[in-house]
């Protein structure tokens, strides 16, 4: 039975669980957050802010031009920083530290990204592990019940539950995604054009298959995209109470991790982090 978690909330958090599902998920960001830091140094990320670079005169435009110069200095020693903090974090070495880094140099984003939706899941991620009373130190994992992380395990529940409820109801809403239309069209007009497309390694990894199968836009294709809308949507529904259950925890984590795997070959950069956070939250739905 799925009795932590409820009683953990009857009980103001005082209810003792394992701190080492929170140091794991320590392990798993850390290591999440040096492939993403580490991958936003290049294509294009380390000569951002360069002078005549279009990111630099939009900078200008919103922040002004001694701020701009401000951020610009600063731009390239927080990568190297927020790095090699993100790596500490993951290795357990001063964990609390290199988390606040990792939280102000992902937070840095924000000042030039123009859709930054996975840096705000890596802050709230980010910020329910700095909630937790015990990270632990080094790879030593401890598993002697505690309440010392309780509050932060919770937390990590609550809203990876809202972000699938919440994704499952923004695509019943879409009438595009429903029928299937969007999938459809995305994977007929990506097969058309990639080859044209810049910098193709790493920015989208649909399978040859899937592509000459399922990207001619006929209307099997879009049936076929049909039944796959539908079993997203009902697989985020399931995805959060199914994982707090521990008979049915295997199962949904599985279908999680196909899930989110499928959705990545979409966009493997954009989503690695989004989709690489949100597996390992997993780790906080056991008691």
């Amino acid at each position: 039975m799925a009795v932590w978690f409820f009683d953990a909330l009857a009980s103001g958090f005082r209810t003792p669980t394992d701190p080492g599902r929170l140091q794991y998920f320590r392990i798993l960001y850390g290591t999440v957050l040096t492939a993403r830091f580490a991958l936003s140094i290049g294509q294009g990320g380390w000569s951002r802010f360069i002078p005549g670079s279009l990111s630099l005169h939009l900078a200008e435009q919103r922040y002004g031009p001694s701020r701009t110069r401000y951020l610009a200095s600063l731009y390239r020693p927080a990568l190297i920083i927020r790095t090699a903090a993100a790596l500490t974090l993951a290795c357990g070495v001063l964990p609390r530290l290199s988390l606040l880094i990792v939280l102000a140099g992902a937070a840095m984003e924000l000042l030039y990204l123009r859709s930054p939706n996975a840096v705000r899941y890596t802050l709230l991620t980010g910020t329910c592990l700095l909630a937790a009373g015990n990270l632990g130190h080094g790879l030593h994992i401890e598993h002697d019940p505690s309440t010392a992380n309780t509050w932060a395990q919770c937390l990590l529940v609550l809203i990876t539950t809202d972000i699938y409820f919440n994704s499952a109801w923004q695509k019943l809403r879409s009438p595009q995604f429903r029928t299937g239309l969007y999938l459809a069209q995305w994977v007929h007009v990506y097969t058309q054009v990639r080859d044209q497309l810049p910098h193709r390694r790493g920015q989208y990894a649909v399978p040859g298959i899937v592509r000459r199968h399922l990207g001619n836009l006929t209307d099997r294709d879009i049936r076929i995209w049909q039944l796959t809308a539908a079993a997203a949507i009902t697989t985020e529904l399931a995805l959060p109470p199914a994982l707090l259950i521990p008979q049915t925890t295997p199962y949904a984590a599985a279908a999680g991790i196909a899930m989110h795997a499928a959705f990545t070959c979409l966009k493997p950069r954009q989503l690695i982090t989004f989709s690489g956070l949100t597996v390992s939250t997993y780790l906080a739905f056991g008691g």
